[in-house]
């Protein structure tokens, strides 16, 4: 009996659509003032570039979506899509709260959804392209999206090494979690991108005029909010529910001394270093 292929992305599926996704949307708050920078930078973007459909891949629970809707509107629309059924619905709250009509959200996976052909002048994306178990077949498919010409604009991480921040709490935790596996920098996830010419080759075939540039920005969160982060977000928030209070505690107070490195004045600062990548379609 012939197997059925195993349907991409189930690893990012099942993360999103369950701890992680629920996370996200509980700290939705403080992850939109976080990354606040990149928010208005794709905002002042897409209000530049013309555009009246765009496509913003991996958008969570929305904020960039309501960002770029906001700035088109009424003209123009933005469609936000993520893997994760929790945080579209999310988004969609925030939408019906504010009362945009102009931004819609699907709940798909950007590497196989069936898009109609040439339905977006731009797709836009923070940190949401990375994820891919096919980076080149994704970035296909969002081509065949967009109009001839339409642009692309995306931001992701840089290198772990130029990240500190991002990886502080999980190098502080790993003396306590041997299950806690290193990255591995060529697999889907975070830091998958941080390699410009890796990116580079997987848009070349689909996108032309491709241009990635440095994006350093600076961010910071409060006493309160660094607090929720250590003990809520990335691979060590993960974990953290289901370790035996004895390793819980060792854990979270190594975290909270490998954060209290980026603080000052009660207020941790960092920065974020990233791409900013812009291509136009073939």
């Amino acid at each position: 009996m012939t197997q059925s292929p195993i349907p991409p992305n189930q690893t990012q599926s099942a993360l999103w659509n369950s701890r992680g996704g629920e996370v996200w949307v509980e700290q939705q708050q403080l992850l939109d003032r976080l990354f606040l920078p990149f928010e208005r930078l794709l905002a002042d973007e897409v209000a530049a570039g013309g555009a009246r459909n765009i496509l913003d891949i991996g958008c969570g629970a929305g904020a960039t979506t309501l960002a770029a809707a906001r700035r088109l509107a009424p003209a123009g629309q933005c469609t936000g899509l993520d893997i994760s059924a929790p945080l579209i619905a999310a988004a969609r709250r925030r939408a019906e709260t504010e009362s945009l009509a102009n931004a819609q959200f699907i709940a798909g996976d950007a590497q196989g959804h069936a898009f109609a052909p040439d339905s977006f002048d731009a797709v836009i994306s923070r940190f949401g392209v990375m994820f891919f178990d096919d980076p080149a077949e994704a970035f296909a498919n969002l081509r065949r999206a967009v109009r001839d010409g339409g642009d692309l604009t995306f931001i992701a991480w840089r290198g772990t090494v130029e990240n500190p921040f991002m990886v502080a709490a999980e190098q502080a935790a790993a003396p306590y979690l041997p299950k806690l596996e290193p990255r591995d920098p060529s697999a889907p996830g975070q830091f998958a991108f941080a390699d410009a010419d890796r990116v580079r080759a997987i848009l070349e075939p689909s996108w032309r005029d491709i241009d990635i540039q440095p994006l350093d920005a600076p961010c910071t969160l409060s006493a309160d909010d660094l607090a929720t982060y250590a003990a809520r977000m990335g691979r060590v928030g993960q974990i953290l529910p289901d370790l035996d209070e004895a390793t819980r505690t060792r854990v979270i107070d190594a975290v909270n001394q490998a954060f209290s490195l980026f603080v000052a004045d009660g207020v941790a600062r960092f920065t974020a270093a990233c791409w900013l990548v812009r291509a136009r379609a073939r």
